[in-house]
């Protein structure tokens, strides 16, 4: 499924001076890079047809990052506009990513739209930012950052208190140094006690097998889990 471009009537800066023109107050607007239906590829909605929010924008320059054509660019949509897109596809899911999504204050507001309007949320957060203040209505997939990704300094310990059972919390790991990391992390928190905990492998780099066979083997409370996208799509984009 190719990247749909976004209409810019969906959030321009005419219609924002107008509202203001008009003695409005000028509407609520995110920068998106793209809003696509297909399958949830990870996580505990693999499988689900789902509907993808994707803001633009991140602070992390992760090496493995497979999204980096949402660092920049985008299109400004209002969350009113953004609910309409949503749900002319019909699904009931809807995950909102990036990029790093809180790294736009709005997208808090963009998410208790969502969860008011009855569907099922979901967030996929790098852990860099406090998800302290997101809904507790909405799926949280916490990423934390192996050692591999070269951004393991900005993990933001503090989140980990801010799980609930309904959370994930997940692992992309590029090799065996980062499995290692990423176990003694799990052990240290008791991650599996507290929520989902999710092992999946870096795309290209780290054999799946391998990482199937180091989990039996160290028996870790931890789901595995393969990009379920990728398999159907490779890596192409709008999915």
């Amino acid at each position: 499924m190719p990247i749909r471009p976004l209409p810019r009537e969906h959030g321009d800066i005419a219609t924002s001076n107008a509202a203001l023109i008009a003695g409005k107050p000028r509407p609520e607007r995110l920068r998106l890079t793209e809003i696509f239906h297909s399958i949830q590829g990870e996580a505990d909605a693999a499988g689900w047809p789902t509907v993808f929010v994707r803001l633009t924008g991140c602070p992390l320059r992760c090496t493995w990052c497979d999204t980096a054509y949402a660092f920049h660019g985008g299109t400004w949509w209002t969350i009113d506009a953004i609910l309409a897109d949503v749900a002319r596809h019909g699904a009931r899911h809807v995950c909102v990513t990036g990029g790093e999504p809180l790294a736009q204050k709005r997208c808090l507001m963009l998410l208790t739209r969502l969860c008011d309007a009855g569907y099922e949320v979901s967030l996929e957060t790098s852990g860099a930012i406090d998800v302290g203040a997101v809904d507790a209505r909405v799926r949280k997939v916490l990423d934390l950052k192996a050692p591999g990704s070269g951004e393991d300094a900005r993990n933001r310990w503090d989140n980990l208190r801010f799980l609930s059972p309904s959370d994930q919390v997940k692992f992309v790991l590029a090799g065996r140094a980062d499995y290692e990391w990423a176990r003694d992390v799990v052990e240290r928190h008791r991650l599996g006690q507290r929520c989902m905990v999710l092992f999946s492998p870096v795309h290209g780099s780290l054999d799946p097998r391998d990482l199937a066979e180091w989990i039996l083997a160290d028996r870790l409370p931890v789901r595995f889990q393969l990009q379920l996208h990728k398999i159907l799509w490779g890596e192409e984009s709008g999915h």
